[in-house]
Formats: structure tokens, C-alpha cells, sequence
């Protein structure tokens, strides 16, 4: 564990995630984040996405996070999101349900709806990246 980060995975309702890691991939509204150890501390702003995090034992957690924020301070990630879940949690048919709903035009068009197509294709993608699922 002392050669490792803290991390956590945390939606408004429940703790998603908690554990040592060797690395966690997040987007933020700037661009992809790579945390390994010794990372120098940062706030940022995290945008609908994929995050991954690489447990000690070595297997890849697939997460999608509605937005929210990545914290890094002293070898402790914290992944803040008002809604977050696991690839194996995600409803691949209320996904796609979803996107295909927000891309109908059957929705008011604006920022709200490009967030929920952003989000319906996270849930979809980390699916597809999650092999073990």
C-alpha cells in the first residue's frame, strides 16, 4: 500500500469504488488525466466519461461518472460525481434507450441534451472497454 494511491469513487447516494491503486485515468473538461503515484496535486473539473482505475492486484475498474471532480493530494484520488457506476452495473438497453432518445430531436435541443447523449455514449463505452463483463 505504501507504493500506491488512495482512491475513491464517490456518487452523491454511495461510496461506488474505495481501494489502493496504481493509476487512474479520468476525463476533465481540459483533456484526459493519468494519476500515478508522486502526482503533484490537482482540482479539476471531470466531464461525462470513462474512468479507470488500475487496482494494486493489477485489474482495470471501469467506472462512468456524470461529470463532478478529481482531487489528487498526496497520493489520495478522489473522484467526486453526482451519479456513478460501475461498467457491470450499467443497463446497456436503458443506454442505448437513452441515446437514442436525446439524438431523436424529441427533446429541447441546448446543453442538456448534448450532456445526455455525452453520458449515454460513456455508459455505453465503458462497457465496451470492461472485457471481463
Amino acid at each position: 500500500m505504501a507504493d500506491s494511491l488512495t482512491v475513491e469513487l464517490v456518487a452523491a447516494d454511495r461510496v461506488v469504488w474505495s481501494g489502493a491503486a496504481t493509476m487512474v485515468i479520468a476525463r476533465t473538461v481540459e483533456g484526459d488525466i493519468g494519476v500515478l503515484r508522486g502526482h503533484a496535486p490537482v482540482l479539476s473539473v471531470l466531464t461525462e466519461a470513462v474512468v479507470e482505475i488500475t487496482s494494486e492486484d493489477g485489474s482495470v475498474v471501469f467506472a462512468v461518472a456524470d461529470g463532478g471532480f478529481l482531487s489528487v493530494a498526496g497520493d489520495r484520488v478522489s473522484i467526486l460525481s453526482e451519479h456513478a457506476e460501475l461498467s457491470a452495473e450499467v443497463d446497456v438497453d436503458a443506454a442505448r434507450a437513452a441515446l437514442e432518445e436525446a439524438r431523436s430531436g424529441s427533446l429541447p435541443t441546448g446543453d442538456e441534451t448534448q450532456r445526455r447523449i455525452r453520458m449515454a455514449e460513456a455508459r455505453l463505452r465503458v462497457v465496451e472497454r470492461d472485457t471481463s463483463r
